[in-house]
Protein backbone atom coordinates (compact mmCIF):
# COMPACT_ATOMS: atom_id res chain seq x y z
CA UNK A 1 0.00 0.00 0.00
CA UNK A 2 2.77 2.46 0.92
CA UNK A 3 4.55 1.79 -2.37
CA UNK A 4 1.36 2.51 -4.27
CA UNK A 5 0.89 5.80 -2.37
CA UNK A 6 4.47 6.81 -3.13
CA UNK A 7 3.94 6.18 -6.84
CA UNK A 8 0.72 8.21 -6.74
CA UNK A 9 2.51 11.10 -5.02
CA UNK A 10 5.26 11.07 -7.63
CA UNK A 11 2.69 11.10 -10.43
CA UNK A 12 0.76 13.99 -8.92
CA UNK A 13 3.98 15.92 -8.37
CA UNK A 14 4.77 15.44 -12.06
CA UNK A 15 1.28 16.68 -12.97
CA UNK A 16 1.77 19.84 -10.92
CA UNK A 17 5.27 20.39 -12.32
CA UNK A 18 3.87 20.20 -15.85
CA UNK A 19 1.14 22.71 -14.96
CA UNK A 20 3.71 25.09 -13.45
CA UNK A 21 6.02 24.84 -16.48
CA UNK A 22 3.07 25.46 -18.80
CA UNK A 23 2.01 28.48 -16.72
CA UNK A 24 5.54 29.93 -16.85
CA UNK A 25 5.59 29.59 -20.64
CA UNK A 26 2.15 31.22 -20.87
CA UNK A 27 3.30 34.07 -18.61
CA UNK A 28 6.32 34.68 -20.84
CA UNK A 29 4.19 34.75 -23.99
CA UNK A 30 1.59 36.95 -22.32
CA UNK A 31 4.24 39.45 -21.22
CA UNK A 32 5.64 39.47 -24.77
CA UNK A 33 2.20 40.30 -26.18
CA UNK A 34 1.69 43.04 -23.57
CA UNK A 35 5.04 44.56 -24.63
CA UNK A 36 4.03 44.43 -28.30
CA UNK A 37 0.69 46.04 -27.46
CA UNK A 38 2.46 48.85 -25.60
CA UNK A 39 4.79 49.35 -28.57
CA UNK A 40 1.89 49.45 -30.99
CA UNK A 41 -0.01 51.90 -28.78
CA UNK A 42 3.03 54.20 -28.74
CA UNK A 43 3.19 54.06 -32.55
CA UNK A 44 -0.48 54.95 -32.88
CA UNK A 45 -0.10 57.83 -30.43
CA UNK A 46 2.88 59.14 -32.39
CA UNK A 47 0.90 59.06 -35.64
CA UNK A 48 -2.05 60.81 -34.04
CA UNK A 49 0.19 63.52 -32.57
CA UNK A 50 2.44 64.23 -35.56
CA UNK A 51 0.70 63.22 -38.76
CA UNK A 52 -1.49 66.29 -39.35
CA UNK A 53 0.75 68.99 -37.92
CA UNK A 54 1.64 71.97 -40.07
CA UNK A 55 4.86 71.60 -42.07
CA UNK A 56 8.00 73.24 -40.68
CA UNK A 57 11.42 73.73 -42.34
CA UNK A 58 13.62 70.66 -42.05
CA UNK A 59 16.23 72.65 -40.12
CA UNK A 60 13.84 73.02 -37.18
CA UNK A 61 13.75 69.26 -36.63
CA UNK A 62 17.09 68.12 -38.09
CA UNK A 63 19.61 70.97 -38.15
CA UNK A 64 22.86 70.70 -40.10
CA UNK A 65 25.12 68.36 -38.13
CA UNK A 66 22.14 67.12 -36.08
CA UNK A 67 20.39 63.77 -36.08
CA UNK A 68 16.83 62.56 -36.37
CA UNK A 69 14.73 62.21 -33.21
CA UNK A 70 12.36 59.24 -33.28
CA UNK A 71 9.75 61.42 -31.54
CA UNK A 72 9.49 63.40 -34.80
CA UNK A 73 8.36 60.38 -36.83
CA UNK A 74 5.58 61.41 -39.27
CA UNK A 75 6.21 65.16 -38.75
CA UNK A 76 5.68 67.12 -42.02
CA UNK A 77 8.65 69.23 -43.10
CA UNK A 78 9.36 71.52 -46.05
CA UNK A 79 12.38 70.97 -48.30
CA UNK A 80 14.01 73.48 -50.64
CA UNK A 81 16.31 72.24 -53.39
CA UNK A 82 16.15 69.93 -56.38
CA UNK A 83 15.70 66.25 -57.16
CA UNK A 84 18.63 64.14 -58.37
CA UNK A 85 16.53 62.14 -60.82
CA UNK A 86 19.50 60.31 -62.34
CA UNK A 87 20.20 58.70 -58.94
CA UNK A 88 16.69 57.24 -58.51
CA UNK A 89 16.57 53.90 -56.70
CA UNK A 90 13.79 51.32 -56.41
CA UNK A 91 13.02 49.60 -53.11
CA UNK A 92 11.87 46.12 -54.14
CA UNK A 93 9.30 43.69 -52.70
CA UNK A 94 7.01 46.29 -51.14
CA UNK A 95 3.49 45.10 -50.37
CA UNK A 96 1.16 47.43 -52.28
CA UNK A 97 -1.85 46.74 -54.46
CA UNK A 98 -1.69 43.03 -53.77
CA UNK A 99 1.67 42.73 -55.56
CA UNK A 100 5.38 42.83 -54.81
CA UNK A 101 5.60 46.48 -55.84
CA UNK A 102 8.51 48.94 -55.97
CA UNK A 103 8.80 52.19 -54.02
CA UNK A 104 10.48 55.02 -55.91
CA UNK A 105 13.30 56.62 -53.90
CA UNK A 106 14.71 59.87 -55.30
CA UNK A 107 17.54 61.76 -53.56
CA UNK A 108 16.69 65.42 -52.94
CA UNK A 109 19.65 67.85 -52.79
CA UNK A 110 18.89 70.48 -50.17
CA UNK A 111 20.12 74.05 -50.51
CA UNK A 112 22.36 73.51 -47.47
CA UNK A 113 24.27 70.71 -49.23
CA UNK A 114 22.67 67.73 -47.55
CA UNK A 115 20.69 65.01 -49.30
CA UNK A 116 17.38 63.64 -48.07
CA UNK A 117 15.88 60.56 -49.71
CA UNK A 118 12.27 61.14 -50.79
CA UNK A 119 9.88 58.21 -51.21
CA UNK A 120 7.62 59.47 -54.02
CA UNK A 121 5.27 56.45 -53.94
CA UNK A 122 5.05 52.99 -55.48
CA UNK A 123 4.77 51.45 -58.94
CA UNK A 124 3.62 47.91 -59.84
CA UNK A 125 5.88 45.33 -61.47
CA UNK A 126 5.96 45.22 -65.25
CA UNK A 127 3.53 43.32 -67.43
CA UNK A 128 6.22 41.07 -68.88
CA UNK A 129 9.08 41.45 -66.38
CA UNK A 130 9.50 42.10 -62.69
CA UNK A 131 10.88 45.63 -63.16
CA UNK A 132 8.21 48.33 -63.55
CA UNK A 133 7.20 49.35 -67.06
CA UNK A 134 7.24 53.05 -66.16
CA UNK A 135 8.69 55.11 -63.31
CA UNK A 136 7.34 58.70 -63.17
CA UNK A 137 10.08 61.32 -63.13
CA UNK A 138 10.23 64.06 -60.48
CA UNK A 139 9.99 67.76 -61.41
CA UNK A 140 13.09 69.37 -62.94
CA UNK A 141 14.99 72.24 -61.38
CA UNK A 142 14.29 73.99 -58.11
CA UNK A 143 11.35 72.62 -56.18
CA UNK A 144 9.58 72.98 -52.87
CA UNK A 145 8.64 69.61 -51.46
CA UNK A 146 6.65 68.64 -48.36
CA UNK A 147 7.37 65.24 -46.86
CA UNK A 148 6.67 63.36 -43.62
CA UNK A 149 9.81 62.21 -41.85
CA UNK A 150 10.34 58.47 -41.44
CA UNK A 151 12.99 56.38 -39.74
CA UNK A 152 15.23 54.29 -41.95
CA UNK A 153 14.75 50.52 -42.10
CA UNK A 154 17.19 47.81 -41.05
CA UNK A 155 18.92 45.57 -43.52
CA UNK A 156 17.06 42.31 -44.26
CA UNK A 157 18.01 39.58 -41.76
CA UNK A 158 18.32 37.09 -44.61
CA UNK A 159 21.13 39.18 -46.09
CA UNK A 160 19.42 39.28 -49.47
CA UNK A 161 20.74 41.83 -51.94
CA UNK A 162 19.17 43.63 -54.91
CA UNK A 163 20.11 44.26 -58.55
CA UNK A 164 21.84 47.46 -59.55
CA UNK A 165 19.56 50.46 -59.23
CA UNK A 166 17.52 48.74 -56.51
CA UNK A 167 17.74 48.24 -52.74
CA UNK A 168 16.23 45.48 -50.60
CA UNK A 169 15.00 47.90 -47.90
CA UNK A 170 15.04 51.65 -47.24
CA UNK A 171 18.29 51.36 -45.31
CA UNK A 172 19.82 54.81 -45.34
CA UNK A 173 23.50 53.85 -44.85
CA UNK A 174 23.13 51.38 -47.73
CA UNK A 175 21.55 54.09 -49.90
CA UNK A 176 24.28 56.56 -48.95
CA UNK A 177 26.86 53.99 -50.01
CA UNK A 178 25.05 53.40 -53.32
CA UNK A 179 24.91 57.15 -53.95
CA UNK A 180 28.47 57.77 -52.80
CA UNK A 181 27.07 60.57 -50.64
CA UNK A 182 27.99 60.41 -46.92
CA UNK A 183 25.95 63.57 -46.22
CA UNK A 184 22.59 61.74 -46.52
CA UNK A 185 20.20 62.77 -43.72
CA UNK A 186 19.50 59.94 -41.25
CA UNK A 187 15.77 59.98 -42.04
CA UNK A 188 13.82 59.79 -45.26
CA UNK A 189 10.65 61.58 -46.35
CA UNK A 190 7.31 60.19 -47.52
CA UNK A 191 6.06 62.57 -50.19
CA UNK A 192 3.09 64.80 -49.40
CA UNK A 193 3.26 67.46 -52.14
CA UNK A 194 5.56 68.98 -54.77
CA UNK A 195 5.79 72.43 -56.33
CA UNK A 196 6.03 72.45 -59.30
CA UNK A 197 3.78 69.42 -59.66
CA UNK A 198 4.83 66.41 -61.72
CA UNK A 199 3.55 62.94 -62.50
CA UNK A 200 3.62 60.88 -59.35
CA UNK A 201 3.66 57.18 -58.59
CA UNK A 202 0.83 55.66 -56.56
CA UNK A 203 0.70 57.25 -53.12
CA UNK A 204 1.80 55.07 -50.21
CA UNK A 205 -1.14 54.24 -47.95
CA UNK A 206 -1.69 56.15 -44.71
CA UNK A 207 -0.52 54.30 -41.59
CA UNK A 208 -2.99 51.79 -40.21
CA UNK A 209 -4.98 52.71 -37.10
CA UNK A 210 -5.55 49.06 -36.17
CA UNK A 211 -4.15 48.39 -32.68
CA UNK A 212 -3.66 44.73 -33.57
CA UNK A 213 -4.60 41.60 -31.60
CA UNK A 214 -1.76 41.80 -29.08
CA UNK A 215 -3.89 42.68 -26.03
CA UNK A 216 -6.41 39.91 -26.68
CA UNK A 217 -3.56 37.42 -27.21
CA UNK A 218 -1.98 38.47 -23.92
CA UNK A 219 -5.24 37.82 -22.05
CA UNK A 220 -5.69 34.48 -23.82
CA UNK A 221 -2.30 33.27 -22.63
CA UNK A 222 -3.26 34.12 -19.04
CA UNK A 223 -6.49 32.14 -19.43
CA UNK A 224 -4.53 29.21 -20.88
CA UNK A 225 -2.30 29.17 -17.78
CA UNK A 226 -5.35 29.08 -15.49
CA UNK A 227 -6.96 26.36 -17.58
CA UNK A 228 -3.80 24.26 -17.23
CA UNK A 229 -4.13 24.24 -13.44
CA UNK A 230 -7.87 23.57 -13.66
CA UNK A 231 -7.25 20.59 -15.93
CA UNK A 232 -4.55 19.11 -13.68
CA UNK A 233 -6.85 19.61 -10.67
CA UNK A 234 -9.64 17.80 -12.48
CA UNK A 235 -7.33 14.87 -13.34
CA UNK A 236 -6.16 14.53 -9.73
CA UNK A 237 -9.69 14.81 -8.33
CA UNK A 238 -10.98 12.16 -10.73
CA UNK A 239 -8.15 9.81 -9.77
CA UNK A 240 -8.82 10.36 -6.06
CA UNK A 241 -12.51 9.60 -6.51
CA UNK A 242 -11.83 6.38 -8.42
CA UNK A 243 -9.26 5.30 -5.85
CA UNK A 244 -11.67 6.01 -2.97
CA UNK A 245 -14.36 3.90 -4.63
CA UNK A 246 -11.88 1.05 -5.05
CA UNK A 247 -10.79 1.27 -1.39
CA UNK A 248 -14.43 1.15 -0.23
CA UNK A 249 -14.96 -2.10 -2.14
CA UNK A 250 -11.80 -3.62 -0.63
CA UNK A 251 -12.90 -2.70 2.94
CA UNK A 252 -16.28 -4.47 2.73
CA UNK A 253 -16.85 -7.80 4.56
CA UNK A 254 -16.89 -10.65 2.03
CA UNK A 255 -20.35 -11.62 3.22
CA UNK A 256 -21.66 -8.11 2.58
CA UNK A 257 -20.51 -8.00 -0.96
CA UNK A 258 -23.22 -8.50 -3.49
CA UNK A 259 -22.84 -11.89 -5.19
CA UNK A 260 -21.92 -11.72 -8.77
CA UNK A 261 -24.48 -13.18 -11.13
CA UNK A 262 -23.38 -16.53 -12.58
CA UNK A 263 -21.99 -16.39 -16.02
CA UNK A 264 -24.25 -17.83 -18.65
CA UNK A 265 -22.58 -20.39 -20.77
CA UNK A 266 -23.11 -20.16 -24.43
CA UNK A 267 -24.53 -23.39 -25.87
CA UNK A 268 -23.49 -24.95 -29.09
CA UNK A 269 -26.47 -25.10 -31.54
CA UNK A 270 -25.37 -28.58 -32.64
CA UNK A 271 -25.47 -29.79 -29.05
CA UNK A 272 -29.04 -28.52 -28.72
CA UNK A 273 -30.06 -30.56 -31.79
CA UNK A 274 -28.35 -33.69 -30.44
CA UNK A 275 -30.08 -33.29 -27.06
CA UNK A 276 -33.44 -32.97 -28.77
CA UNK A 277 -32.87 -36.19 -30.78
CA UNK A 278 -31.79 -38.06 -27.65
CA UNK A 279 -34.92 -36.92 -25.84
CA UNK A 280 -37.10 -38.14 -28.73
CA UNK A 281 -35.38 -41.52 -28.81
CA UNK A 282 -35.81 -41.90 -25.06
CA UNK A 283 -39.50 -41.03 -25.29
CA UNK A 284 -40.04 -43.65 -28.04
CA UNK A 285 -38.22 -46.31 -26.00
CA UNK A 286 -40.38 -45.61 -22.98
CA UNK A 287 -43.53 -45.84 -25.15
CA UNK A 288 -42.50 -49.23 -26.56
CA UNK A 289 -41.74 -50.60 -23.13
CA UNK A 290 -45.14 -49.52 -21.86
CA UNK A 291 -46.98 -51.13 -24.80
CA UNK A 292 -45.08 -54.46 -24.35
CA UNK A 293 -46.05 -54.60 -20.72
Amino acid sequence: MSGRRVSVGVRWTAYIAIAVAFAVACAFLSNWQFARNAERSAQLELVETNYDQDPVPLDELIPVGGSFDDADEWRPVTLQGRYLADATLLARNRAHGGTAAYEVLVPFALDDGRILVVDRGWVPPGSEQSEPDHVPAPPDGEATVVVRLRSGEPLPPSGRSAPEGQVPTINLPLIAEALGAPEVVDAYGALVSEDPAAERPMAVEDPSEDPGPHLSYAIQWILFAIMGFVFIGYVIRTEVRHRRDGDDDDDRDPGDRAPRPPKRRRRDPDADVEDALADDAMSEGQAMATSSA
